[in-house]
C-alpha cells in the first residue's frame, strides 16, 4: 500500500498494546472521530498480524468493558487485507456523551484524552469541565420509557435470526433499560408495541394539493417499521424504461441502494423527542425528512466527508447487530456514490434528502405499462393501450418471442395476448416475417 503518515483521524499500531482504549477514549472526544489500523506501522508500512481473529475478540471485549460511558454502537472492528496481510481497522465515531474516559483512571487527566493533530494528548481539568456542561442530558438511553409494560418478542426473533442468541440480560446488554431496571426510550422504541410511528404520504402530482395516500408503518419495533417501510419504497420504486433502437434501457426512478440507505439513517438517526421521520412520494420525487438536524458537534463537512456521530448510539448498535447498518458512515457513502450534496437540505431543526426521478427516461401508468418514448412514442402512444405498447417493446427486444412468453410476462391471458397482436397487424405497426412457428416479428417503423 502507499505509505500515508497518520492524520488527525488515522492513527497506525503495529500490534494490538496497552495503549488502545487511549486511543480510541480520543477520537470519541474528537469532532467526527476517526481510524486505528493495526498491523500498519508509523510510516504507513503494512506489516500484517499473526492472530486477527484474536486481536478482533481483545479489541471488542476491552472497548466494551474499559471505557465510560458505555461506547458500543459507537465503533466498528473491521478485519481487512492490504498487501497479501492481514490487517484490522477500528473504526471509532465522536460520541455524544463526552468526556469520555478509561474506566480505570476515572474522569481525570489520567483518564481523558483526546486528538490533537496527529497526536493524542491528555485533557485539561478544564476542558473536562467544559465537556461535562456540554454534554447531553437527554438521550433514548437517559429518558425514561412512558409505558414499563413493553415486551420484545419481535426484537428476540431478529437477534435469533442473525444467530445472536438473547440471554437472560439481553435487554441490560443492549442498554435499553436505565440503572434503576426501568425501560428508557430505546427499549420503547424497539418493544413489541409502542406509540411511535413512520408516516409515508404519496401526492399525485408535484406538490401537496392532492394527497392519495397516508399510511402510518410503526407502532410496533421499530426494526419491523423500518422493514415496512423499505418494502414500500421497493414497490414504489419502479423502472422507468427509454426506447433506444434496437434495445430497450431500463433505470430505476430512484437509485435503490441509496434510497434504502437514506431511509434508515432517517430512522437511526432521528431526534424522537421532536418527532417520527417522514416520507413523501411525489409525481417527480422522493423525499425522506428526519428530525433534529445534524448533531452538535458535527459540521456539515463533516456531513459531507461521510464522518460518524451516531445521535441515537443504542438503536444504531441493535440495527447493527441486525445487518440492516452495515458500517459506521457506509450509508452517507453509498448515497453520495450516485447523488451529489443538492439533493441534502441541512436545517437546524430537520435533515431532508429529495431524490428526483431519474432524468431522460419515461415512468409507468397506473397499470404500470410502460409509456414509449424516441421513434416509437411518436407513432404509438396516442394510438395503441397499454398492453400493445409492452408488446411491441418486448418484440423489439426479442423478435422471436411467442404468445405464451408474452402472456407469461405480462401476467394476462394468451388469448388476449392473440387479440392485441391480430390490433397490432391490422394497424400496420407490427409484421411477421415467415411462418409462424420459424418467422419472427418485425415492428414497422
Amino acid at each position: 500500500m502507499d505509505q500515508y503518515p497518520e492524520t488527525n483521524r488515522v492513527e497506525y499500531k503495529r500490534e494490538l498494546n496497552d495503549k488502545l482504549e487511549r486511543s480510541v477514549v480520543a477520537f470519541l472526544n474528537y469532532d467526527g472521530g476517526g481510524e486505528i489500523f493495526f498491523g500498519i506501522d508509523d510510516d504507513g508500512n503494512t506489516i500484517g498480524l499473526a492472530d486477527v481473529d484474536g486481536d478482533q475478540l481483545k479489541i471488542v471485549d476491552r472497548l466494551k468493558n474499559n471505557i465510560r460511558p458505555k461506547i458500543l454502537g459507537l465503533f466498528d472492528v473491521i478485519p481487512e487485507r492490504r498487501e497479501g496481510k492481514s490487517i484490522i481497522r477500528v473504526v471509532v465515531s465522536s460520541g455524544m456523551q463526552k468526556p469520555y474516559y478509561i474506566r480505570g483512571k476515572g474522569m481525570t487527566e489520567t483518564g481523558c484524552f483526546i486528538r490533537v493533530g496527529s497526536s493524542v494528548h491528555p485533557m485539561t481539568e478544564q476542558m473536562i469541565e467544559d465537556f461535562l456542561v456540554k454534554r447531553q442530558k437527554i438521550s433514548l438511553a437517559t429518558t425514561i420509557s412512558p409505558n414499563q409494560v413493553l415486551t420484545f418478542e419481535q426484537l428476540r426473533i431478529y437477534y435469533q435470526e442473525h444467530n445472536l442468541k438473547p440471554n437472560d440480560q439481553f435487554l441490560n446488554n443492549l442498554d435499553l433499560c436505565l440503572s434503576t431496571g426501568e425501560y428508557n426510550y430505546a427499549g420503547y422504541l424497539l418493544a413489541d408495541s409502542n406509540g411511535a410511528s413512520i408516516r409515508v404520504a404519496k401526492y399525485a402530482g408535484t406538490d401537496k394539493t392532492d394527497l392519495i395516500e397516508n399510511e402510518e408503518y410503526g407502532y410496533r419495533c421499530l426494526i419491523t417499521a423500518a422493514y415496512r417501510v423499505l418494502d414500500k419504497l421497493l414497490a414504489e420504486n419502479r423502472t422507468f424504461a427509454k426506447i433506444t433502437y434496437p434495445k430497450r434501457v431500463e433505470k430505476d426512478m430512484v437509485d435503490k441502494t441509496a434510497l434504502r440507505e437514506a431511509a434508515i439513517n432517517a430512522v437511526v438517526h432521528n431526534d424522537y423527542s421532536m418527532n417520527e421521520p417522514v416520507v413523501e412520494i411525489f409525481a417527480d420525487r422522493i423525499t425522506i425528512t428526519s428530525c433534529g438536524g445534524l448533531v452538535e458537534g458535527m459540521t456539515r463537512e463533516d456531513f459531507f466527508n461521510c464522518r460518524s456521530m451516531p445521535r441515537n448510539r443504542e438503536l444504531m448498535r441493535v440495527f447493527k447487530d441486525v445487518e440492516l447498518v452495515e458500517r459506521l458512515g457506509s450509508g452517507m457513502s453509498r448515497i453520495l456514490r450516485a447523488y451529489d450534496r443538492s439533493i441534502f437540505e441541512l436545517t437546524p431543526n430537520f435533515l431532508v434528502v429529495t431524490f428526483p426521478f431519474a432524468q431522460g427516461f419515461a415512468s409507468s401508468d397506473v397499470s404500470g405499462d410502460v409509456i414509449m418514448n424516441d421513434r416509437v412514442n411518436d407513432r404509438v402512444n396516442d394510438r395503441v393501450n397499454g398492453t400493445q405498447k409492452n408488446i411491441i417493446l418486448m418484440m423489439e427486444e426479442n423478435p422471436k418471442i411467442t404468445a405464451k412468453e408474452l402472456a407469461v410476462k405480462l401476467k394476462i391471458t394468451e388469448r388476449s395476448i392473440r387479440n392485441n397482436i391480430r390490433n397490432l397487424r391490422e394497424s400496420g405497426f407490427v409484421g411477421r416475417v415467415g411462418s409462424d412457428k420459424t418467422g419472427y416479428w418485425e415492428v414497422i417503423k
